[in-house]
Formats: C-alpha cells, sequence, structure tokens
C-alpha cells in the first residue's frame, strides 16, 4: 500500500482550522459558548504586546465545566472516567455523579488541611482515578496544582516542589509499573529532605497491604484526610478567566525544568 505524501484532515478539521485561522475571536469564542460561565467575557482576546488574555472579564472554573456542567446537561450517570491498567487490578468506572461526591470530598479536605486559593498542590501519583480526583479537587477550590510524572524520581520531584513552592503533596505509598511495586512515598521523603520548607502536609493514598513510613505532624492518610474534610464547604471558587488553574512543567531533560501556567479560561 503506497504511503500517503502528506496528511490528510477530514473536511469538517479543514474547515475549523481554516476559521480559526482566519477569524480566531470568533471560532474560539464560539467554542467557548459550550462551557458554563459564572460571567461572560466581555471580549474575547485582548493583545498587548507582550502581554495577552484569553476571554478578558469573564469568570469560569474548570472543575466546575469538567462535572457540574455536565451533570445539568444529563450525563450524570454517564461514564466520565473508565480506568484499565496492565497489571491486573480491577476496572473502575465512576460516573460524573460518583466523580462529583469524590471531588468535594476531597477538597473539603484540601481546605481542611489549610488549602486556600492561589496554594499550590504536587500530585506525585499513578495513573489512577484518584490522581483526577485530585486535580478537579484543587481547581474547584482556586488552588493551583502540578502533576509531577510518578516516574521521575526524587531530584526531578524535589526540583518541581520548590519552583511552585507547593504547601501540599499528594501521593501514594506504591504503585505499579511492568508488574513491579514502586515506592513513591519513599521518594516523596528523599525529595522533601531537600526542598521541603514550604510543604505542610502530605496525603498518603494507601494503596500497598503494608504499611508505609508516616511521619507524624507531617503526614496524613488520604481518608484520614477526608474524614477532617466532613463539614466543611468546599463550593466551587469562582476564577477570572486569566486565574492559574495548573502549572505543567517541561521535562528538564536539557536544562531545568520551566514550568508552563495554564489558566482557567484559555485552558
Amino acid at each position: 500500500m503506497p504511503k500517503p505524501s502528506k496528511l490528510e484532515y477530514p473536511p469538517h478539521l479543514k474547515w475549523m482550522l481554516k476559521r480559526a485561522l482566519e477569524d480566531p475571536e470568533g471560532f474560539w469564542g464560539e467554542v467557548a459558548e459550550e462551557l458554563h460561565w459564572f460571567k461572560r467575557w466581555d471580549r474575547v482576546f485582548e493583545w498587548n504586546y507582550p502581554n495577552f488574555t484569553w476571554f478578558k472579564g469573564g469568570i469560569t472554573n474548570i472543575a466546575y465545566n469538567c462535572l457540574e456542567n455536565n451533570i445539568k446537561k444529563g450525563r450524570g450517570n454517564h461514564a466520565a472516567i473508565i480506568w484499565e491498567n496492565g497489571e491486573g487490578l480491577p476496572t473502575r468506572v465512576l460516573t460524573y455523579n460518583q466523580l462529583l461526591y469524590k471531588v468535594k470530598r476531597f477538597a473539603a479536605a484540601l481546605k481542611a488541611l489549610g488549602v486556600n486559593k492561589g496554594d499550590r498542590v504536587t500530585i506525585y501519583l499513578p495513573m489512577i482515578p484518584e490522581a483526577a480526583v485530585a486535580m478537579l479537587a484543587t481547581t474547584r477550590i482556586g488552588a493551583i496544582h502540578s502533576v509531577v510524572f510518578g516516574g521521575f524520581g526524587y531530584g526531578a520531584l524535589a526540583d518541581r516542589i520548590t519552583d511552585a513552592e507547593s504547601k501540599i503533596v499528594v501521593t501514594a505509598d506504591v504503585g505499579y509499573r511492568r508488574g513491579k511495586m514502586v515506592n513513591l512515598k519513599g521518594v516523596v521523603d528523599e525529595a522533601l529532605k531537600t526542598c521541603g520548607k514550604t510543604v505542610e502536609k502530605v496525603i498518603v493514598l494507601k494503596r500497598g497491604e503494608k504499611d508505609s513510613s508516616i511521619m507524624p505532624g507531617r503526614d496524613i492518610l488520604w481518608e484520614e484526610a477526608i474524614e477532617k474534610g466532613k463539614g466543611i464547604n468546599a463550593e466551587v471558587e469562582k476564577m477570572r478567566a486569566d486565574e492559574p488553574a495548573y502549572i505543567l512543567y517541561t521535562s528538564g531533560t536539557m536544562a531545568k525544568p520551566k514550568g508552563t501556567v495554564q489558566p482557567h479560561g484559555s485552558y
């Protein structure tokens, strides 16, 4: 079979690309209409070199759009997450309603531990549903999450915690990769020996059968944090479109990792 000389986009994608290039404000304005805004934007795009703003004046929240906005559209009992893995663990399915319940509980736990709007939370978890719960919970209350790949060692983790000045680290006792158990909590402990000045609490999700090391006063198990959050209001924080939702770091293979900030509106 001969190889195509170039990649051919489907007709509808060609139209979308053409429209986005010719009329970016019109195109992205129409896309944004599909989302929920507590306050509609005044202007889609504002450019004042070297600064620019998408959806200036708009008020929204990424987590609300992921969860409540879909539930209001009748998708509450639809699958939001279907989690499968190659390690022989059971498939897990969370509906939008179930995911919202978990996110609200973890958001309340974060609040109970002193996390407020603008605080940074480093998430060092395996690729499990709880990672999505932690991400959505932080953005729900206006905090800023930084997800660090669970395959990175303590040095790379320490660099990212230091740069973000994280107040909380969320991790698991262990992860599973290629049939082997990985001691994630041990990596966090090593990282915090060199970068723990800003970290007040480490939330640990227990997945393994053995007990992991817990530092009294600093570490708290996931379920214990949930208990602390009971009775605390963790309603959605209404965020300006240009306020940060999360920090995503470059790999740092060639130099120090650089954090790219993604706002609620333009993301």
